[in-house]
């Protein structure tokens, strides 16, 4: 019997850089939700934003946040991961050295990102409607900080960049794409998978009750750790690999694991 689901949100139950979700995703996790089954939304996107995301079911699930380096079940925090001030403040002087990057540094009460760009800043605060603060250099920050993401704004092949800044930094951090202009810097020892690990101690959950969805190199720990991963199938090259099925379909499955409740 299926006991926890964790959905990754851009790409996943979100597609087509949607920025909300389906009256009928919500219905389907509520019914899930009602049967007993735990669910755990599970994104690099910051706690406020997934609370308003399911606002409407908002305290009958559990969040994976900031891709793991925040993990809150009822309100309590179950696990938290922070990036060292030294090690932050060095990835954040080498970023800046990449003209056409924008920065966004989390932290448990907001994000943090520079007035460089108002495409930039309008899709932060107006479109994902993040917890925001505009800064004008954001090496004045203080932490702590859970998260560092960089997104390319220009027409440049962020493979390069990824490749350079894991050669600068992957011995201290772990550094991966997290959608198709997001690099992100993960907390070392924390991740999705090491969130649903925690979630799963908690519910005494086996990993073959847990079912996962994910499209990104975010996501493979988090989808290794259920006994039941679904790589969507649209997902980043070789993410299927790291899962027993693939999907169109988030809320399809969805649908199918409510009706083996109801038989």
């Amino acid at each position: 019997m299926i006991k926890l689901i964790a959905s990754d949100l851009d790409g996943t139950l979100l597609q087509n850089e949607a920025q909300e979700l389906t009256p009928r995703a919500i219905e389907l996790i509520r019914k899930l939700t009602q049967k007993g089954v735990h669910f755990a939304v599970a994104s690099g996107r910051q706690y406020a934003n997934e609370r308003l995301l399911f606002h409407e079911i908002k305290d009958q699930i559990s969040y994976i946040a900031e891709n793991g380096s925040l993990c809150i079940h009822q309100g309590k925090v179950i696990s938290r991961g922070l990036i060292e001030d030294d090690l932050a403040y060095r990835i954040l002087r080498e970023l800046k050295k990449e003209p056409g990057f924008e920065i966004v540094i989390s932290r448990e009460d907001t994000c943090l990102i520079e007035n460089n760009n108002p495409k930039f800043v309008n899709h932060i605060v107006n479109v994902m409607h993040n917890t925001t603060e505009v800064v004008d250099d954001i090496l004045t920050v203080k932490g702590p900080f859970l998260k560092i993401a960089f997104a390319n704004m220009t027409s440049r092949n962020t493979t390069d960049c990824l490749k350079k800044l894991q050669e600068k930094f992957s011995s201290e951090i772990k550094v991966v794409t997290s959608g198709n202009i997001w690099i992100d810097f993960i907390v070392p020892g924390c991740n999705k998978g090491s969130a649903l690990r925690n979630l799963m101690n908690l519910f005494d959950v086996k990993p073959e009750e847990c079912v996962a969805f994910g499209d990104q190199y975010n996501d493979v720990e988090m989808l290794e750790t259920a006994g039941i991963g679904y790589a969507m199938s649209n997902a980043a090259p070789g993410i299927a690999g790291h899962a027993e099925y693939v999907t169109d379909s988030v809320e399809e499955v969805l649908e199918d694991i409510l009706a083996g409740l109801d038989n």
